[in-house]
């Protein structure tokens, strides 16, 4: 696993030990950060990357011109792959590091009226540009559908939250507030592109 574009180009990543992980491939990866380009979300983005694993996703957006990112991995073994590669592409400085359930990261963001609490930096006006979900496959849709919901009130208007699942699996549930505006398909890998929805109500 390697990075495949921006400054840290060809920077090979350490992936954590066990079967528990399902890195992006390097064909997928290279067709969604074509997308998200062409969007104009990457350069300078705050960045979320949940369900992290070896942080492949994240780091590749920082190697691209992401400003900063955070990683949220309930394994300890994917927290310390995480750690060896912001190291080894010498950017430390631009990473966080959370070792933690992805609901409970998310509810500890979020402030009282759905707004959020400004935990992670301080400023309680802070969103993501662009958050990078991609949980184990047998995660059931519901709950897909409720760390959706927890990251509506992290995300403004140009945000854009890109879902990773099976493409056997049915487009995610989407709740109030977000929409699916693209989803593309590679092999066994679905791609899902969401934002806020700003449909009148």
């Amino acid at each position: 696993m390697r990075i495949i574009a921006g400054a840290h180009k060809g920077c090979r990543l350490v992936t954590p030990g066990g079967s528990n992980t399902r890195p992006t491939s390097d064909r997928v990866k290279e067709s969604l950060f074509s997308m998200l380009e062409g969007y104009g979300v990457v350069r300078a983005a705050n960045v979320l990357d949940l369900f992290a694993g070896s942080g492949g996703l994240g780091l590749e957006a920082l190697s691209r011109g992401a400003a900063e990112a955070d990683f949220v991995d309930s394994a300890a073994a994917s927290a310390r792959a995480i750690e060896a590669n912001a190291r080894k592409m010498g950017v430390k400085h631009s990473v966080r590091i959370h070792t933690v359930d992805v609901i409970t990261f998310l509810v500890g963001l979020r402030g009282r009226a759905g707004q959020p609490a400004g935990s992670v930096s301080g400023d309680p006006d802070r969103v993501f540009d662009l958050v990078f979900m991609d949980p184990p496959y047998p995660l059931g849709e519901d709950a897909v559908t409720q760390i959706l919901a927890q990251l509506a009130g992290l995300l403004d208007p140009e945000s854009i939250v890109v879902v990773e699942r099976s493409a056997r699996s049915a487009e995610p549930t989407m709740p109030a507030g977000l929409e699916v505006f693209r989803s593309k398909t590679f092999g066994e890998t679905a791609l899902h592109f969401i934002q806020l929805d700003e449909a009148p109500a």
